[in-house]
């Protein structure tokens, strides 16, 4: 991306179009001039069509987007191939008919078309980063903030020094493996870390930021109360307590 204006580094919308908006507008305050997009863009929120919409309307030169695996599991389950390590419960089943209800099919196929990882080359800071949604080899496992004895496989692979992820919704930065940094900017739309602000992360010219930005959550619970189903209540939950 090469620029010198910050990078904002954007996972775990799922569908919480408020939380989207505070993060864009606080990004774009501190002079963001382009963006990953890490995953997990609809489902579980009371807003996916307009999540997507609003991410589709950023600069797309200068725009990167990677698959997570909700991305992945509406894709197949649209083609009729449903997703094999996709749980059969009804949190999981519940967001995902209305997710696949409510978005359009070309935007299901779009999102589960999205590549897996990129390499950002030359991001704002000059450490070469590669980016995933959970780990180089899944986007359904990841990296813990504190170690732990997967982390070694879970960075197989990674050339480059710094590795950026979510899938957790837990925000951190820490060593890894082989002096890899681990970067996790947390979830923009459901953070799990007991926190109930939307978590991004910037990089600037001199290294990566951690952010948190209040937005109402409340109103996005009441929106996933309104949609009437136990797996929007729980949900609604979880944006409530900042946790599963």
């Amino acid at each position: 991306m090469g620029m010198t204006a910050p990078l904002a580094l954007l996972y775990d919308l799922h569908g919480n179009l408020p939380a989207l908006e505070a993060v864009l507008a606080d990004a774009s305050a501190q002079g963001a001039g382009s963006y990953l997009l890490g995953g997990d863009y609809a489902a579980f929120g009371a807003w996916p069509v307009e999540t997507v919409a609003r991410l589709d309307a950023l600069p797309a030169d200068a725009t990167t987007w990677i698959r997570g695996n909700w991305d992945r599991w509406l894709a197949d389950e649209l083609a009729g191939t449903p997703s094999r390590d996709r749980p059969d419960n009804e949190l999981v089943g519940g967001a995902a008919a209305h997710a696949l209800a409510a978005l359009p099919a070309e935007v299901v196929r779009r999102l589960g078309a999205l590549d897996a990882q990129v390499a950002l080359p030359d991001p704002p800071d000059g450490t070469a980063t590669r980016a995933v949604h959970g780990s180089a080899g899944s986007d359904m496992t990841s990296f813990l903030p504190t170690h732990t004895d997967h982390d070694a496989q879970n960075a197989a692979g990674v050339q480059e020094p710094r590795l950026v992820f979510g899938h957790t919704h837990l925000q951190f930065e820490r060593p890894g493996p082989g002096g890899l940094v681990l970067l996790n900017p947390g979830s923009v739309g459901m953070p799990l870390d007991g926190d109930v602000r939307a978590a991004y992360a910037l990089v600037h010219p001199d290294g990566v930021e951690l952010r948190r930005v209040p937005y109402d959550h409340e109103a996005s619970a009441q929106a996933l109360d309104a949609v009437g189903s136990p797996w929007a209540r729980e949900i609604a939950d979880r944006l409530r307590k900042g946790h599963a």
